[in-house]
């Protein structure tokens, strides 16, 4: 039994305010990705997918004169660092088992190289996951971001994966 669920995650204040800035539709499908990804890389799908879901938790929108710079993003963004914070502390406050708290909090912080100084990495098997997760639904000129979704139907695919990750485990 999982003392966190996605669908705790998702009815989070903090979770509607951060990770609904920074695009839900996309966060879900990440999720999703991750989840699928996992028994591949023979990865817990429960850290996967919660790691995917809350892996751009701390976006910041960098805009100059009303319009998306990406090259302020770029240069100064710091979301993973950011996000692996806000996700830790979200994940312990809800009663998250502390190590896997720890595990999905890297894995937010490896997501993405935009915060990393430059250098190889080894990525764990969950970081990779995540990594390749959010590859998949990136679209071109960040539309993924961008992409909107009705509430009932996020929550309904909350819940639908909530489900697959019980029967999994």
């Amino acid at each position: 039994m999982r003392s966190v669920t996605l669908t705790d995650l998702y009815n989070h204040p903090i979770t509607q305010k951060y990770v609904r800035r920074s695009g839900m539709a996309h966060a879900i499908a990440v999720a999703h990705h991750a989840f699928d990804l996992a028994k591949e890389h023979h990865v817990n799908p429960d850290l996967a997918a919660k790691a995917g879901f809350l892996h751009d938790i701390g976006h910041y929108e960098w805009y100059n004169d009303g319009e998306w710079d990406y090259d302020l993003y770029r240069n100064y963004d710091i979301h993973p660092i950011k996000g692996a914070e806000r996700a830790h502390k979200l994940l312990v406050r809800l009663g998250e088992d502390k190590h896997a708290a720890k595990e999905i909090a890297h894995a937010v912080l490896f997501h993405t190289d935009s915060a990393l100084p430059k250098g190889d990495y080894q990525l764990s098997p969950l970081q990779k996951v995540v990594h390749l997760a959010d590859e998949m639904d990136k679209q071109p000129g960040d539309f993924h971001h961008y992409r909107s979704s009705d509430k009932e139907k996020e929550l309904s695919l909350i819940q639908e994966l909530d489900r697959k990750i019980d029967s999994s485990l």
